[in-house]
């Protein structure tokens, strides 16, 4: 079970360093609305992709079981994986993704777009901390 659990890990982070890697390339284009949705587009799928690191990195280490984005990073926070202010930040960018996932208007858009390089500066700190310490 343990290899089991290992090699989940190693997946896992597999597909989320493939995700950081399509939100970073897509951050350098010059801004247009296509380039604005396709960054909110692939943050997305790169949150979805470092939540499950974190969720799997916490039941394979701290035998910790979360099943929600916000679960996740609080218990990342307990285990010092992330400082309180990364915590607060994950929180947020759980709300963001929460709004574009579940709803679409131009202004909210903008204000995401905004938070992008913050959230995948986030999101490749955690994504470092775990392959430094489990891969």
């Amino acid at each position: 079970m343990e290899r089991e659990r290992q090699y989940k890990l190693e997946m896992n982070a597999k597909v989320a360093k493939r995700a950081l890697d399509t939100l970073q390339e897509i951050m350098d284009e010059k801004y247009s609305v296509i380039i604005r949705d396709a960054a909110i587009q692939r943050f997305e799928y790169t949150f979805e992709a470092i939540w499950k690191l974190v969720k799997e990195y916490l039941l394979e280490r701290e035998g910790v079981i979360c099943n929600s984005p916000k679960s996740c990073f609080r218990e990342a926070f307990k285990m010092h994986l992330i400082n309180e202010d990364e915590s607060m930040q994950a929180l947020y960018m759980t709300d963001d993704r929460n709004m574009t996932t579940h709803t679409y208007h131009e202004d909210v858009a903008e204000e995401i777009y905004k938070e992008l390089s913050g959230y995948y500066a986030l999101m490749n700190k955690i994504y470092t901390r775990i392959v430094k310490e489990c891969l």
